[in-house]
């Protein structure tokens, strides 16, 4: 099973959710921090890196001699990284997305495919956690190249959570498309509520089911609750205001494993694993 935790706005506890949930189940488990432009996830869970590697994106080239300028490639591209000028054309590889779709359509086989650098791919271990994380290059626009190459290594054996941008642009679909559940991380305010509705439409539109976690649930008010009930969405485990909670944080300590209630955190966890296999399932 692969479960996505996202969130339609930054802050909201997303990355707490994702990696406590990872560890606290006690078993084999995939954690990818699919969150490639701020990846912090490595922070709290402290795995040992074994391997790194770089990451390159497929971008065009295109040889003038044999380029007639027909301008099919230019008609193809969705993102505008080509265009025809003066009987040529000439390349934006920063908005190019790697669709090869270009040298496709090109039948004077003026494209070719050339390569850029889009960011590194970490692994490691944390215990029973296998961990992959994307380092985006400093400068690099394009987010999806490198989450893709983070979800390649997601394995068929096992559950896998995926920790991903936040939001609900393209980085975001790369990253929750084609997993069994979304858990989507929110709090109880009107900036909260807002992007929380943005993230079910993105949700609804690629049809996977979804459960909501809220967040500083004790303060705010019950909008959320509302639309939640509205929207037949289930509010899967809500995380109240604490300064403990605050602290263990900005220590880089995981809830299960800091303070007194270490163990009733991991329960709760525990249970909210439970309750997403069950509503995967119906």
């Amino acid at each position: 099973m692969i479960i996505s935790v996202a969130s339609g706005k930054g802050g909201t506890g997303k990355t707490t959710v994702a990696t406590n949930l990872a560890a606290a189940m006690d078993i084999p488990i995939q954690l990818l921090d699919c969150d490639v432009e701020e990846p912090n996830a490595h922070i709290f869970i402290k795995p040992v890196i074994h391997d790194k590697r770089t990451v390159y994106t497929m971008v065009p080239e295109v040889d003038s001699e044999r380029c007639t300028g027909c301008g099919d490639c230019v008609k193809i591209c969705r993102f505008s990284a080509l265009a025809a000028i003066g009987g040529k054309v000439i390349t934006f590889a920063d908005l190019c997305h790697g669709c090869g779709g270009c040298v496709e359509v090109c039948t004077d086989g003026a494209i070719t495919e050339g390569h850029r650098e889009v960011g590194i791919v970490e692994s490691g271990n944390s215990g029973l956690i296998a961990f992959e994380m994307g380092k985006m290059r400093i400068g690099e626009p394009a987010a999806p190249p490198l989450i893709r190459k983070v979800r390649e290594k997601i394995t068929p054996e096992g559950d896998t959570i995926i920790d991903a941008p936040p939001g609900t642009s393209c980085p975001v679909i790369s990253a929750i498309e084609g997993t069994d559940y979304v858990i989507l991380v929110t709090e109880p305010t009107p900036f909260g509520l807002h992007d929380l509705k943005l993230a079910v439409e993105v949700v609804k539109e690629i049809a996977i089911p979804c459960g909501i976690v809220i967040n500083r649930s004790d303060l705010g008010d019950d909008k959320v609750h509302e639309y939640a009930s509205n929207e037949g969405i289930p509010i899967l485990m809500e995380i109240p205001f604490s300064r403990d909670v605050a602290s263990a944080y900005s220590r880089g300590e995981m809830l299960i494993t800091s303070g007194d209630n270490g163990a009733e955190w991991r329960q709760m966890f525990q249970s909210l694993f439970r309750k997403i296999h069950i509503l995967a399932e119906c």
